[in-house]
């Protein structure tokens, strides 16, 4: 048997690594420049080379959500296939996902490029939630239907499943992501403290390390209000001489700080993520998750509704943030009938969920041959007959 490569090809973070693996390798899927090293670009995870990452910019494939520069994604392609895996390809299956409702000419341009350039003797193209519900099945065997929110970098989707089968016309966007919040604490923090608006990459750590999702936004705001209170964190950042990456300081340590700049956290912890939930916070004109998933399940018969709620399915590295769980279930269980169960399950590693979904599917050989198309089969039958067979499932 062929060796198998998962690769979850998000627009912040590729993680991959074959079948055999237990995790996956997190690859920044950018290339990244600093202007104390102008002239090396740092493709993927060499940017861990990088002995100073203040006012550093990423080059990155992806525009809104979906791959437009392939001559960038090549160059990230080409050292994560070649360079750091070293990939047979006349011997390697790939699972490659793809954005949710991608865009034919994507979907033709992967294809082709992944056949005819790279070799690979096997492809499955598929979606982040169609892998997830392949998993999520197998661990809930009674489950007939299953509702994925998968909230990265660019935007969230919420996809009905029923039985294996997605429902096209129930699947839902929202257009913000990781990237939207972080540029909302990056303007927060320039406004009320110090200027980091040419600080993404040590923002985007800040905001993972200190940020949650409140369950009582508007009593946290009122506790926010005393200038002693358990919510408040300060971020110690980075000098890149002696800490090479921020952190939160222990709200016990009460030794004075000298040689670090400090960000104060008080209510942007919360503020932040709460986009996720309140896209109009920044001018995004649509409903948060809590009510999308409401507002999705109520486009599918009836006799399916209850199925829905009672198996919701969180992954992606938002929902990484403690106290998402609870809040999407509590805004769920305040508008969904009272006789329906609502239970929302978070793996224990959302971001990385996706690529598990994938490595269950490679270790189903029946599963993978019915999905997978070989290169034989792309010569003999041509691109749309590609195109077709992985919009089925």
């Amino acid at each position: 048997m062929s060796n198998v490569l998962i690769a979850d090809n998000g627009a912040h973070t590729m993680k991959i690594g074959l079948s055999t693996d237990t995790e996956p390798k997190l690859i920044p899927n950018c290339i990244s420049k600093v202007k104390s090293e102008r002239r090396r670009p740092f493709i993927g995870d060499q940017m861990e080379d990088c002995k100073d990452y203040s006012q550093m910019f990423y080059l990155i494939p992806f525009s809104k959500g979906y791959l437009v520069n392939w001559d960038l994604e090549r160059q990230i392609w080409d050292y994560v296939f070649k360079t750091k895996l070293k990939t047979d390809f006349s011997d390697t299956t790939l699972i490659m996902t793809e954005p949710t409702l991608n865009f034919k000419p994507i979907q033709e341009n992967m294809t082709e490029i992944l056949y005819e350039e790279y070799g690979f003797a096997s492809l499955l193209r598929a979606t982040g939630p169609q892998l997830a519900s392949y998993k999520y099945y197998n661990d809930n065997k009674s489950s007939m239907a299953c509702l994925v929110v998968d909230s990265g970098f660019s935007f969230t989707h919420i996809v009905p499943f029923i039985k294996d089968k997605r429902v096209k016309e129930s699947i839902r966007r929202i257009d913000c992501g990781g990237k939207a919040m972080t540029n909302h604490l990056k303007d927060i923090v320039s406004y009320r403290q110090l200027n980091v608006l040419d600080e993404t990459h040590v923002v985007n750590q800040a905001k993972e390390d200190s940020c949650y999702v409140s369950n009582q936004f508007w009593k946290d705001m009122e506790i926010c209000k005393d200038r002693r209170n358990p919510i408040i964190r300060d971020y110690v950042l980075p000098d890149y001489t002696v800490l090479k990456r921020g952190y939160v300081r222990d709200p016990n340590d009460k030794t004075p700080i000298t040689d670090h700049q400090v960000i104060r956290m008080n209510n942007e912890r919360f503020q932040v993520p709460e986009l996720l939930f309140h896209p109009s916070d920044v001018g995004i004109d649509q409903m948060g998750i809590s009510h999308t998933i409401d507002h999705s399940i109520n486009t599918i018969p009836e006799e399916i509704r209850p199925h829905l709620y009672e198996n919701i399915l969180l992954i992606g590295g938002n929902c990484g943030f403690s106290g998402i769980k609870e809040r999407v279930y509590s805004d769920v269980r305040s508008t969904a009938p009272h006789l329906y169960d609502v239970n929302v399950c978070l793996p224990p590693s959302p971001m990385t969920y996706i690529w598990q979904s994938g490595r269950y599917v490679a270790q189903n050989t029946d599963l993978l041959n019915k999905l997978c198309i070989t290169r034989k089969e792309y010569e003999e039958q041509g691109l749309a007959f590609c195109i077709d067979k992985f919009d089925v499932y």
